[in-house]
């Protein structure tokens, strides 16, 4: 049974709150490393659910989805490891997604590794294509995980699931709750790449998706980055789905993750970029991805994640 928080004090709320959904996807079939399948328990140990009722926000949390150990499943394809098994997990994320926003709450999903995107994603856009409209997306990721099995040099998913979103593939991916593309390449931003393999960038120069590298926040800074950001996914959309892989921060401030790249975001920016969707407004929907407790310290990296949650829900610093 899914189990609710409330705010246990009053105090002035300086923005609307929300009926927020937890929900937990423990995976680590898509990644290379182990450990992230740890991630959701770390994050909750972190105070998630208390802090954001601290806020205001009534929280339930639904637990997490089954997702089975790479032991027990067949390693398939090796230019897609475990597909066939986290395409089974990514449609049961998809569902119960599905089943959070129809009780009228905003999704809090954690992860586990980034192919679990595919599912959260797919949920989200099919609530709102069933309402005849359509969400944007804005993913925040050291990596560009528009790979597909033909330009991946590792065969690992979680570098796979925006090209699965966009009908690049890998098809079962792309396939799941309906047939077509989840969100539009027009209403899509990558923030923050700084490694991409090779063959990956001609997969992002056909996509159409908008980019800003690390090199573009340097030049121009993140406030104007997030704000341009998030006009495009605004633009004739519903609001937009956030997908925040943690390795998108610098390793100083955030070094429990499967794949870390110097170079990242600050902790302040990472702050600022929450903070900036907070004031819109928008967010159908927030995914935190790729803690690893095993590669953290004291998790600090969980706690950054609770941190950046209470600031994308509205909190301020006055």
């Amino acid at each position: 049974m899914p189990t609710e928080t409330h705010a246990q004090h009053g105090g002035s709320q300086t923005r609307p709150t929300r009926s927020l959904g937890i929900l937990g996807v423990p995976i680590d079939l898509g990644a290379s490393r182990r450990g992230v399948d740890m991630g959701p328990s770390a994050v909750r140990v972190a105070d998630l659910g208390d802090r954001l009722a601290a806020l205001g926000h009534s929280v339930t949390d639904y637990g997490d989805i089954r997702v089975e150990i790479a032991e027990t499943q067949h390693f398939g394809n090796r230019n897609a490891h475990y597909l066939d098994a986290i395409t089974d997990t990514c449609t049961r994320g998809a569902a119960r997604v599905l089943e959070i926003l129809a009780a009228s709450r905003t999704p809090l999903v954690l992860g586990g590794d980034h192919s679990m995107a595919a599912g959260t994603v797919s949920g989200v856009s099919e609530f709102y294509r069933r309402q005849g409209q359509r969400i944007g997306l804005i993913w925040l990721d050291a990596h560009s995980d528009i790979n597909t099995p033909e330009t991946s040099p590792s065969g690992n998913v979680h570098g796979m699931p925006l090209a699965a979103l966009l009908g690049l593939g890998p098809a079962p991916l792309g396939a799941i709750l309906h047939p077509q593309p989840k969100i539009d390449p027009a209403n899509t931003v990558l923030i923050g790449i700084r490694d991409v393999d090779t063959p990956e960038r001609e997969n992002i120069r056909r996509s159409g998706v908008t980019v800003f590298t690390m090199r573009e926040i340097d030049e121009r800074g993140l406030r104007s980055v997030m704000e341009e950001s998030v006009r495009i996914a605004s633009a004739g959309t519903a609001g937009y789905h956030v997908s925040l892989d943690m390795d998108w921060i610098d390793p100083e401030d955030a070094p429990g993750v499967g794949t870390p790249v110097r170079g990242g975001a600050t902790y302040r920016e990472a702050h600022l970029a929450m903070e900036i969707l907070a004031d819109h407004g928008r967010l159908t929907s927030l995914e935190i991805v790729e803690v690893n407790p095993i590669l953290d310290e004291r998790n600090r990296t969980a706690e950054l994640a609770v941190e950046l949650a209470c600031s994308a829900f509205g909190k301020k610093i006055l």
